[in-house]
């Protein structure tokens, strides 16, 4: 397969199962929203060192919100429902509540699985918290030095969620490689149900399982792909490619990983750009596997 120019190789992107919470995040004004986003998904690349991923969804006009607030959505994904409600207390407390005006809603309202997260957050208040039900859906009022913050008692947990979906640049050069990994997130950034935890959603330090001679790692430079490594090792690389970088993406479904990868991978098939991959693990560790020439191939 072949799109303007570029060889979309013949293999696919191997993704785990996790869950997943939605949080709608309010302020006064965009600009607190949006440093509240920023704060609560910071560090939050990869489970493996960060204990949870997380990225801004989209940014929410205030008729989209809860309380008619200008808003951000954000995604907080994890491998295991009781991490999500660990992460979801520590970072909604140390992130949101402390963000001056804001509020923090349930994204996921008809998800089955559900987390008493604000439940939890709620002794803050030292006995002067206050809750009030609206709609079925259960509301604490935390007094706080600006005033009150408003919090959803349950989140929603969506147990389909995929981690992991990803896809490869093989550039001639840094400059062409970064260009087209930027094409890539610029159509994919704004999808629903789909974050992109990694800086700017690139990563450049791709990962395999495993090290040799450092027992203790769990996962290593993936040397296949390391140019500077031609000499040294079993190249993945087919000549002329100087330069790769990697768009990772989370998602509330494989579906929409499906359609943000299609998105992705088109936008980035630019000058410069040698061929398309993607990295898996053989197949053995993760359930989801997004194979590029079919995914390409769908509509």
């Amino acid at each position: 397969m072949n799109i303007r120019g570029v060889l979309i190789e013949d293999t696919f992107a191997e993704a785990f199962s996790m869950r997943a919470a939605r949080l709608v995040v309010t302020a006064r004004t965009p600009r607190w929203a949006r440093e509240a986003a920023a704060k609560f998904t910071g560090f939050a690349t990869s489970v493996i060192a960060c204990k949870c991923e997380a990225a801004v969804e989209r940014l929410l006009d205030p008729a989209e919100t809860p309380d008619g607030r200008p808003g951000v959505s954000v995604l907080l994904l994890t491998m295991d429902t009781a991490s999500l409600g660990k992460r979801l207390v520590e970072r909604i407390g140390q992130t949101i509540l402390t963000c001056p005006t804001t509020s923090c809603f349930d994204g996921l309202p008809e998800a089955p699985a559900r987390l008493d997260s604000g439940r939890a957050l709620r002794v803050f208040g030292d006995r002067f918290q206050a809750s009030k039900v609206i709609g079925g859906r259960r509301y604490w009022r935390i007094p706080v030095m600006d005033g009150e913050f408003l919090l959803e008692e349950s989140f929603g947990v969506e147990t389909n969620a995929v981690g992991g979906g990803n896809f490869l640049i093989l550039a001639s050069d840094v400059d062409a490689a970064l260009l087209a990994a930027e094409a890539a997130v610029q159509a994919i950034e704004g999808t629903a149900g789909v974050a992109l935890p990694f800086p700017g959603g690139v990563v450049r330090s791709g990962s395999k399982v495993g090290a040799r001679g450092y027992a203790s790692l769990v996962a290593s430079t993936n040397d296949a792909y390391c140019p500077t490594l031609r000499p040294l090792t079993e190249s993945a690389l087919p000549e002329g490619v100087n330069a790769v970088l990697e768009v990772v993406l989370d998602g509330l479904d494989a579906g929409v990983i499906r359609r943000a990868m299609r998105a992705g991978i088109d936008a980035a098939c630019r000058p410069g750009v040698r061929a398309i991959s993607a990295g898996n693990y053989g197949g053995r560790l993760g359930p989801h596997h997004f194979r590029l020439r079919e995914v390409m191939g769908e509509r």
